[in-house]
């Protein structure tokens, strides 16, 4: 995963403060992604005591959390600030959301003491996932579970490869395949990790229509390898004629490869020198 470039956290953390005031608009991939992330959530036995919403934004999945888990209480966090402005509104009458700023690679949390880390659509913006995997293990409770989605390498796939054409400079960040997820989940001492795959597309009458949409997200490129100062009209000239070629009927695709994937915190760290095999459940937790 040493070719991902790095991103730009800096610039990350503007874009996605801009995008605060419009993100609900346009956010109807997270928003389905989190509705499905519930939906497995009723498979799993699990009444936790403190949840973490991490890379909330503006706490889409905060209402349903908590008429998930209707005695738990609720941790926002969003590197954000104007994002966490929004989420701290949401939740029922007198239950409203407590809220943290921070990034998910450095957790202002103490060991130990979350039950349930549910987190869609952000690990993206980490740098290094193992070493972000192996900060949720550190504040996640003996037997607590992590549950996540983020973005695979076929995700704007078309975008990617319409760019290409035009110059060698990143335009679209390279996302993790699902198998290097697993890998890093096991290599940061999670148990019995599952992770797999679905494939959604978005449709626009033009491209366009898909930029705008990811600048409104705060979604655009903030990746260290893009390309410096404004897009000439040429290459975005050049970079439209090439995603053209996509076009089925009216309207353009956005592929995105969602990976969802869960994991257990052992009951009992491992000891050095031992290695632990998972065992698959034989039935819900």
């Amino acid at each position: 995963m040493s070719d991902v470039p790095a991103i730009d956290k800096r610039q990350a953390r503007r874009a996605f403060c801009r995008a605060a005031p419009r993100y609900d608009e346009v956010a109807v991939l997270q928003r389905e992604i989190g509705r499905r992330m519930l939906e497995r959530l009723q498979l799993v036995r699990l009444q936790p005591q403190l949840i973490l919403d991490l890379g909330a934004g503006t706490g889409l999945a905060i209402d349903g959390l908590m008429r998930r888990y209707p005695k738990a209480r609720l941790l926002a966090l969003d590197f954000a600030l104007p994002m966490l402005q929004r989420a701290r509104h949401r939740g029922w009458w007198l239950r409203r959301p407590a809220c943290v700023c921070a990034d998910l690679e450095q957790l202002p949390i103490a060991d130990a003491t979350i039950d349930l880390i549910y987190s869609n659509a952000a690990l993206q913006w980490s740098n290094d996932l193992e070493a972000t995997f192996r900060e949720f293990l550190r504040v996640l409770k003996p037997g607590g579970l992590l549950m996540f989605t983020t973005f695979g390498p076929d995700t704007l796939k078309e975008l990617r490869l319409a760019w290409s054409a035009v110059d060698g400079y990143s335009h679209v960040s390279n996302f993790p395949d699902m198998h290097d997820v697993g890998d890093a989940l096991l290599r940061a001492r999670f148990a019995d990790p599952v992770v797999d795959v679905d494939r959604m597309t978005l449709t626009y009458p033009d491209v366009d229509g898909l930029m705008r949409d990811l600048k409104v997200l705060g979604a655009h490129n903030v990746t260290r390898q893009r390309p410096r100062g404004l897009t000439g009209r040429g290459r975005l000239q050049a970079m439209r004629v090439a995603y053209e070629s996509y076009r089925r009927g009216d309207l353009l695709p956005a592929s995105y490869e969602v990976v969802y994937g869960h994991a257990w915190v052992p009951e009992r760290p491992a000891e050095p020198g031992v290695a632990f095999v998972p065992v698959p459940r034989s039935g819900p937790r």
